[in-house]
């Protein structure tokens, strides 16, 4: 059975910065988490791509919002907002 773990994330593990963002990284034995910060006007295409060289994010993952709202598009074009909420 897993045991409990505790893990701040200041100090970040990882950043790593892109235009118009940055997400902040840390490990958890089998696991990272991070919390990303995206500025308005940020898209995967223009900001994030040109950086990791991948066309689009690949699961698995989850992401939890905390505020602001978030477009998703599929890589068969679908596209759906996410979520709007603010804590």
């Amino acid at each position: 059975m897993a045991k409990m773990q505790k893990k701040s994330l200041n100090p970040r593990v990882e950043t790593h910065p892109f235009d118009k963002g940055k997400v902040e990284l840390a490990n958890l034995s089998d696991v990272t988490i991070g919390k990303a910060t995206l500025e308005p006007g940020r898209s995967w295409e223009k900001c994030v791509k040109p950086v990791v060289k991948i066309n689009s994010r690949q699961p698995p993952y989850t992401q939890y919002i905390i505020s602001g709202r978030i477009r998703v598009r599929m890589d068969a074009g679908e596209e759906e907002l996410v979520l709007a909420l603010s804590v």
